[in-house]
């Protein structure tokens, strides 16, 4: 019997479109999966640590490195000349800088850095330099930088209806101003890279990166070279969530410019607060709204105001912020709107990706208004939200795109039956009267959430596939691992094509002189993408393989079929290792490469209409939360949650990804609170000062299941995407916190809370809501 690999356990060696385990698994729990922290270092590996700015603004006038280069253990120092290309590292536009040059713009932006012998021997050596700053009037604010007008990029504004008309008809208003806080990635994996210099003046580099091709494409930069001579590799990653999409890259190509200079291997890894300063973080929004509405709380028109905090240069701003417009309506038919993005430019690192990309920041937004015109009308708000669903007489979004699946109006009757809501709100409410010093909450949320990348060129993969001649199949893609379960759909999708067993796949590192020129794993289309490409592989293949078959068996291609690891004729099955031998010994091509791009979409930013996506994935979650009156502590007592993820093609990796995502997004919104001082100077920048959740708070009742329903679009196997719509599920936990602190009021009033709602936040909105009682009982006796 052929032995398995270890990668896939030996029950669940012939599974190929199931709930299977991970493909690296065993190997991260046993401690074998190897990262990049991990490869055996040279003997003459050296080690970078960075000098950094310590003001937010200023000018630099004078550095002394003297003492820097004769420290103990130091090899080379570089400030920004001696980079050999191109200094600016940007993703997208420019300004993204590997080492300031005469200006710095942040605290932590790196001024110059060093290589050294040892990762301690370059951290001490990095304080002994003499820099004089001058410092300049720093912008530290998304509402300063507003009101200066000093954006990183154009504002950009989506329209649809007569809003003017809308506004001022309503019968109702509400006019609303939110503070939301970005997040911190805190990837398990800290950023890191490793370049080894090649022969002919090429770079090996391994990174910790979600985008391989453009840390090729930078370190060529950065070095003056061709990207031929540039190989970048990703196996794995410990995390990523968005950081290390455009992040990463500052890594690779410092270690690569080390490794040229001296033409020794270079390790770059940054510690955890190192990270924490240098490396950007979701994005803070405040947002304005300003919505009309009906008397049965339907939304007739609104006008929206999202100001991003950028940072310092645009990094990848621009789509983060077009994706809060997109996602500013959640599920809901606004009727006429206008809603305008602001890219705002402030002295602190500039912000990146994060799970949900800007998706989140207006969502809760939309669901905080949502919660008060429930509250102003006097109205369970899971009604006033299903008034305002998207259906088939309600189906167009303010960027013109028509709605096309209407899954949300049956899977929110489907939650609101299995999670007993109707019941559980009685309940709450016989809680809340008969109990003074605690309070509960109860939400129902749901979330539609666009699945395609904005920028119409990154919707392209592509991917090999190689049958080898024991029947053993290895697969390479343009997608990079980072503990999603990627790979392991990826192999399932190629053993579901292949009619074979997963056990016979191995996914390969994702390396740039494989397959070229590949879009970043994010925007939740992995999968979609990845998959599709691989797929077009195997059917080129299976192809070949059917015609030839015909011939050698006589046998019509209709009647000829690949399953159960065995081909299957009319009149009997040949083993699959026979067929591979039988086919290479005719000369039948047993590998292939393929693409996908992902059709039917385009945006034209000029008018403000298109189609961004591809399709919606759709969910719903029910949180139930208590909260103590004296202090605003809290803890989320169930969750509730039906996710829609089409045909699922491995429920075990979804409903894992489901569960990650919701708590990861509680985090956000409830204990991981970034803060900086009045300087721009982080002060949550390590775990004791930034708060994840830990296992404690998870929800003891935690209960996740899958809506089954095939996406209607041509996807593999007709399955969704579900790795960033989980996140906004947890905007249930917030408004469940916003729905118990208007509960002091008997819901008569909506206090402020903005998030993330730490206890301290729901404290304020509790005594706001005391205040606000006090003020009424003060009005009437004296009206008495």
């Amino acid at each position: 019997m052929r032995k398995l690999p270890k990668s896939w356990p030996a029950d669940q060696a012939t599974t190929s479109k199931a709930a299977i385990a991970h493909e690296s698994a065993q190997k991260q729990v046993t401690g074998e999966a190897v990262y990049v922290d991990d490869i055996p270092e040279w003997p003459n590996q050296l080690h970078v640590a960075t000098g950094q700015s310590t003001i937010a603004h200023g000018n630099i006038r004078r550095i002394d490195l003297s003492a820097v280069r004769s420290a103990p253990g130091v090899v080379d120092v570089i400030v920004q000349q001696d980079i050999p290309g191109d200094p600016d590292i940007s993703p997208v536009f420019t300004g993204d800088l590997l080492l300031a040059g005469e200006q710095v713009n942040y605290i932590g932006q790196p001024i110059f850095a060093v290589a050294a012998t040892s990762f301690r021997a370059a951290q001490q050596a990095v304080a002994l330099a003499e820099i004089e700053l001058e410092p300049l009037q720093p912008r530290l604010t998304a509402e300063d930088a507003l009101a200066h007008e000093d954006f990183v990029l154009a504002t950009h504004s989506i329209a649809m209806g007569d809003v003017e008309a809308a506004l001022a008809n309503a019968p109702n208003r509400l006019q609303k101003s939110m503070s939301i806080r970005g997040q911190e990635h805190f990837y398990l994996e800290g950023q890191i890279s490793l370049a080894v210099p090649q022969e002919d003046g090429g770079m090996h580099v391994f990174s910790s990166s979600q985008h391989p091709s453009e840390v090729q494409k930078l370190v060529a930069h950065v070095l003056g070279v061709p990207l031929n001579l540039v190989t970048a590799e990703v196996r794995r990653m410990g995390g990523g969530f968005g950081g290390k999409e455009s992040q990463s890259a500052a890594l690779a190509c410092m270690a690569a410019v080390f490794a040229a200079r001296n033409q020794r291997p270079v390790k770059y890894r940054m510690p955890r607060k190192d990270d924490m300063v240098q490396t950007g973080k979701r994005h803070d929004f405040w947002n304005q709204y300003d919505v009309g509405f009906s008397e049965d709380g339907r939304i007739l028109g609104a006008r929206m105001i999202l100001a991003g905090k950028c940072g310092c240069t645009a990094d990848l701003s621009d789509g983060i912020v077009d994706r809060a417009m997109f996602h500013a309506d959640n599920a809901y038919s606004l009727n006429a709107a206008e809603i305008t993005g602001y890219r705002c430019r402030t002295n602190t690192v500039s912000n990146t990706a994060f799970r949900g990309f800007g998706g989140p920041k207006s969502m809760v937004t939309t669901e905080a208004t949502i919660e008060t015109i429930a509250h102003r009308l006097g109205l369970d708000a899971l009604d006033v939200r299903k008034r305002n669903l998207y259906c088939a007489e309600q189906d167009e979004t303010p960027y013109g795109q028509k709605v096309e699946q209407h899954v949300l109006p049956e899977l929110i009757e489907q939650l609101e039956s299995q999670s007993d809501y109707r019941a559980r709100r009685q309940a709450v409410k016989q809680f809340n009267n008969a109990c003074r010093w605690q309070k509960k909450g109860l939400a129902l949320t749901p979330v539609k959430f666009g699945i395609s990348f904005t920028s119409k060129h990154l919707n392209q993969a592509g991917a090999l596939v190689h049958i080898f001649l024991d029947g053993s199949v290895m697969v390479n893609h343009g997608g990079t691992e980072m503990g999603q379960g990627l790979f392991t759909k990826v192999a399932q999708i190629v053993a579901r094509g292949l009619g074979i067993s997963v056990s016979r796949i191995r996914p390969s590192a994702t390396r740039t002189d494989k397959v070229p020129n590949t879009a970043p794993t994010a925007a939740s289309a992995g999968t979609d993408m990845n998959g599709m490409a691989a797929l077009d592989a195997v059917n080129k293949i299976k192809s070949a393989l059917f015609e030839f078959a015909g011939e050698h068996y006589r046998v019509p291609v209709a009647d000829i079929s690949l399953k159960d690891d065995c081909l299957w004729l009319k009149d009997r099955t040949i083993p699959f290792e026979e067929l591979v031998k039988i086919a290479y010994m005719n000369r039948i091509p047993l590998w292939s490469s393929g693409f996908y791009k992902t059709p039917k979409i385009g945006y034209d930013r000029s008018t403000g209409k298109g189609r961004p996506f591809y399709y919606f994935s759709n969910g719903a979650a029910v949180s139930e939360v208590v909260v103590d009156m004296l202090t605003g502590e809290y803890k989320v007592i169930r969750v509730d949650i039906l996710h829609d993820v089409g045909h699922s093609l491995n429920p075990a990796i979804d409903i894992g990804q489901i569960e990650g995502g919701f708590i990861q997004g509680m985090g956000w919104l409830t204990t991981e609170e970034l803060l900086w001082d009045e300087h721009g100077r982080i002060i949550s920048n390590s775990p004791a000062n930034y708060k994840i959740p830990t296992a404690h708070d998870v929800p003891e009742i935690f209960n996740v299941a899958l809506f089954d329903r095939p996406n209607t679009e041509e996807t593999a196997y007709h399955s969704k995407a579900v790795g960033e719509p989980p996140l906004m599920l947890a905007i249930s936990v917030w408004c469940a916190l916003l729905d118990a602190c208007a509960s002091v009021s008997e819901y008569a009033f909506t206090p402020d809370l903005n998030a993330p709602a730490t206890p301290e936040q729901v404290l304020n909105a509790i005594q706001a809501a005391q205040a606000y009682n006090a003020e009424q009982s003060a009005n009437t006796e004296e009206s008495c």
